[in-house]
């Protein structure tokens, strides 16, 4: 595996990020969101942080949003927020996270006189973490007499991950224990941070490989650490 492969990847990774890092959403799902801003009423975006803790029901109607934070009545008081044309609005939806990634790079640090090591073999990972979605939305113009709603929306996240994959064992990673070279099995673990962009996932890793078989008492990258790139295609 080559430096230079490395970085086209990152550099493919990139340049998505680039082209898709502001994922457009059409319309806004009815749900429990938080109100971190509305632009141009900063007094009502106060009044619905006043209880932090509780989200606000949201529902977006045309360039309309309705606002319910959270109340013990049976007919909670609404609050109607229209979208501005300077001014934007900024939701935060936090849950749950679970996806399946793939991990097409590993940095492994010099060890044992090993210089820095690629890894570009299979690997696979599912993740579970906690994730943060935001939502910018504000009017702007589609002709010079006409405006709409537009939704920039990213997400963010942070998590723990649990795997499989593949890795070349040689005699060079094993203190010389090994004849001919083969594909060992490896079992990871490790923690992340996924960026999402709406079209993909992307992340960076930190974990260790437990490799499987009798040569892993040998081998030098035994349980320790490596760095590494979470990448997966976002199909929901």
């Amino acid at each position: 595996m080559s430096l230079l492969y490395c970085f086209r990847w990152v550099g493919m990774l990139l340049l998505l990020s680039g082209c898709a890092a502001v994922g457009r959403v059409a319309q806004l799902d009815d749900d429990l969101y938080h109100v971190v801003h509305l632009g141009g009423n900063d007094s009502l975006a106060a009044r619905l942080r006043q209880s932090p803790k509780q989200p606000v029901y949201v529902q977006q109607r045309a360039d309309t949003l309705l606002l319910s934070p959270y109340s013990a009545q049976p007919t909670p008081t609404t609050y109607r927020y229209p979208l501005q044309r300077n001014h934007h609005a900024l939701l935060v939806k936090r849950h749950f996270d679970l996806d399946v990634f793939t991990l097409p790079v590993k940095a492994r640090p010099p060890r044992e006189g090993v210089p820095v090591q690629l890894n570009t073999t299979f690997s696979a990972a599912v993740y579970v973490g906690r994730r943060f979605d935001f939502y910018y939305l504000h009017n702007r113009s589609v002709t010079p007499w006409q405006q709409a709603p537009h939704i920039r929306a990213t997400g963010l996240g942070y998590g723990l991950f649990f795997g499989m994959g593949s890795t070349l064992v040689t005699s060079d990673v094993t203190r010389q224990h090994v004849g001919p070279e083969y594909e060992g099995f490896v079992l990871h673990a490790g923690a992340a941070t996924i960026y999402d962009a709406r079209i993909f996932n992307v992340g960076l890793a930190v974990g260790f490989d437990n490799l499987l078989g009798p040569d892993r008492m040998y081998w030098i990258y035994q349980r320790q650490p490596w760095f590494g790139l979470l990448f997966g295609l976002d199909l929901n």
